[in-house]
């Protein structure tokens, strides 16, 4: 996670919100597993903890053989990350591409790989080799018998502007053109939504009770869509945006979402509770403009002690090393 503020005009106007009402069942949720911690479990027995929670789907940031070999056979939906700092070798080489997918695809056929995230939250020049490696990833894939895998890029709300939600539309001018492409291969934009940073960002202007799901009322009304928390209105401009790049058939992932537990302001285990456990009841129904499930991935399996950053990087965990929840959660 690029962990910037996304402190900008959409979150600046996204004000007060409501509380909407949460159906029973819980679709297409599953949890980031990241390994830059001390004394994390087995990946082995991480598999049996997402089992044993029920949690069916599991973003990786690298091909981790360790991971990779427990989740064969587990049928548990994969997102695998091409790291930032293969794109460049990637997006020049189709033989780099197709050497990569042999090594981290086709080497692990009892996977349940669903989409390849080539890069998460790139910035700067490296942006220029999104698209292209993303071409060649797919291309590589298609080659190996394996074109049911999604080829994406992961993204943070910063890439979007606009309010309210129906206005959105890409800040990044390198956005269009890969949102274009992935209408015509029918994969999905992979999005990082984190209401926590929009709302630190904004205190003065944004409710505590809007980013946790909790506030009482509809605020935001645009057009016939009532905002009820700030979730769907950062996701829903994404929605708006891709459909102002002429690419309004592209599905949204939520590939990252969560709530830190302690090292920053509002970063309590209650409101890491009460966000995630929201979230989780939440999804099912959908947004406003995309009602329905969507998919979407909590951030993270574990607190994180060696990541680098804010100190609310390392405590985005829903588990500590020893398994023991770090709050009450329920998935079912």
């Amino acid at each position: 996670m690029a962990r910037q503020c996304i402190a900008s005009m959409l979150a600046l106007a996204l004000l007060l919100g409501a509380f909407a009402a949460i159906p029973t069942g819980v679709q297409a949720i599953g949890v980031c597993y990241g390994v830059n911690g001390d004394n994390l479990p087995s990946a082995s027995d991480v598999v049996k903890l997402y089992q044993s929670n029920g949690i069916n789907l599991m973003r990786i940031y690298f091909a981790d053989t360790n991971a990779l070999n427990a989740l064969s056979g587990s049928n548990i939906g994969v997102i695998m990350d091409v790291p930032n700092t293969d794109l460049s070798s990637l997006a020049s080489d189709p033989s780099a591409a197709a050497t990569w997918v042999k090594s981290n695809v086709q080497a692990f056929p009892g996977v349940n790989f669903k989409y390849i995230a080539v890069g998460n939250e790139v910035s700067g020049g490296d942006t220029n080799n999104i698209l292209p490696a993303m071409k060649n990833v797919n291309s590589a894939l298609s080659n190996a018998g394996l074109g049911k895998i999604k080829v994406s890029t992961a993204v943070q709300s910063g890439v979007t502007q606009g309010y309210p939600p129906s206005q959105g539309s890409f800040s990044q001018s390198y956005m269009a053109p890969i949102a274009q492409y992935l209408q015509s291969t029918g994969a999905p934009l992979l999005c990082n939504v984190y209401p926590y940073f929009s709302y630190t960002g904004n205190e003065a202007q944004i409710a505590l009770s809007y980013a946790l799901f909790t506030s009482p009322g509809t605020v935001v009304q645009d057009g016939s869509n009532a905002y009820q928390n700030l979730f769907d209105a950062l996701v829903d401009t994404f929605v708006s945006a891709l459909e102002n790049a002429g690419a309004g058939n592209v599905g949204v992932v939520v590939s990252e979402s969560g709530w830190p537990s302690a090292g920053g302001d509002a970063a309590t285990p209650g409101n890491a509770q009460t966000y995630n456990q929201n979230l989780i009841n939440h999804v099912g129904k959908g947004t406003p403009k995309r009602p329905g499930a969507i998919e979407t991935y909590i951030f993270a399996m574990f607190n994180e002690d060696k990541k680098t950053g804010a100190e609310t990087e390392r405590h985005f965990g829903l588990f500590n090393p020893d398994k023991s929840p770090a709050y009450s959660i329920n998935f079912s």
